[in-house]
């Protein structure tokens, strides 16, 4: 099967966004090319397997290429991709660098691309949750939560930093037995790996019904169906409240959401929150602050921040 392959040249803090953008369209998966990824690889101190290495990228640039394996039939969407696109970057309002933005586009052939896309997925390794490519064989050592994904259905497979942070944070604060309420839950990643750590019950939601599809799906594959439900909404109106939720997304969609947070929180419960640039962390903090939820914990990596509060 033939593929066109659609890339896009920005900068490393604006390459989720654009490849969040161009997962709603590709059929063949969504590749980023960054030279920062692999100068942190190389220096042996992240204790995580990126997913694309080859010898291309040991040369320095500044730019990163994000790729996507699209339908050839979809050509004429190219058009939309780019609105949708600059749409993010109007909203960006200059506080994100997003590059050039320049776009180019060939004709590949899609089942090698996709052997090769798979041939160079490692596991990834963030605390005791290790997260798996579905088809790759891994023996887990003890005391690992493993976490299958079929990586390209949708956007989350542990690798980018706002993800890794999530998981990071909830090895901090999560316990046995806790119930989970994961918005925008992409993948699935944070729930399933909930699960995997002891959590007895995870409630994820996502207004794209790819991702809902994606993350059900890896529930599945991951055995833990019981225990975790997916729904296509953007918060659990109505569900009792529960000890941790997540919200790996925007600082603009947090800041929205800040006010309804607090009704699905249990007495105690903790909220992490991730997708936060650097620049606009204060700004979170004084609309979580609004709603009496306060910092505990934070990090940062690369651009990006992330939250642990409580009330």
């Amino acid at each position: 099967m033939k593929y066109l392959e659609l890339t896009i040249r920005t900068t490393s803090e604006a390459s989720e966004l654009v490849a969040d953008v161009l997962w709603n369209y590709t059929e063949g998966g969504v590749a980023l090319s960054d030279y920062a990824d692999v100068v942190a690889l190389q220096s042996g101190k992240t204790g995580i397997y990126w997913d694309y290495l080859d010898e291309a990228l040991s040369e320095p640039r500044s730019e990163v290429l994000v790729k996507a394996f699209l339908s050839p039939s979809r050509a004429g969407e190219i058009p939309a991709v780019m609105r949708e696109i600059y749409a993010c970057r109007d909203r960006a309002e200059g506080a994100l660098d997003f590059g050039t933005l320049e776009e180019s586009t060939r004709e590949i052939e899609g089942d090698d691309w996709v052997e090769i896309w798979k041939k160079h997925f490692r596991p990834i390794h963030i605390g005791r949750v290790v997260v798996v490519p579905e088809w790759i064989g891994y023996t887990p050592q003890e005391g690992e939560a493993i976490v299958l994904l079929d990586s390209n259905m949708a956007f989350g497979t542990g690798e980018h930093e706002t993800t890794a942070m999530c998981l990071a944070l909830m090895q901090d604060f999560l316990k046995e037995g806790d119930s989970v309420l994961d918005i925008g839950c992409g993948s699935g990643i944070l729930g399933i790996a909930a699960a995997r750590l002891g959590a007895k019950r995870c409630r994820l939601t996502d207004i794209d019904p790819v991702a809902v599809a994606s993350a059900g799906h890896n529930a599945r594959k991951n055995g833990v169906e019981g225990m975790v439900t997916v729904s296509e909404t953007d918060l659990a109106e109505g569900e009792e409240g529960a000890d941790i939720i997540f919200a790996n997304i925007t600082a603009e969609i947090l800041i929205r959401l800040a006010p309804t947070l607090p009704a699905h929180l249990k007495e105690g419960g903790t909220v992490i929150l991730s997708g936060i640039l650097e620049d606009r962390l204060d700004r979170v903090k004084e609309a979580f602050a609004a709603v009496g939820l306060h910092p505990i914990k934070e990090r940062k990596e690369g651009a990006w921040c992330a939250l642990a509060l409580r009330s």
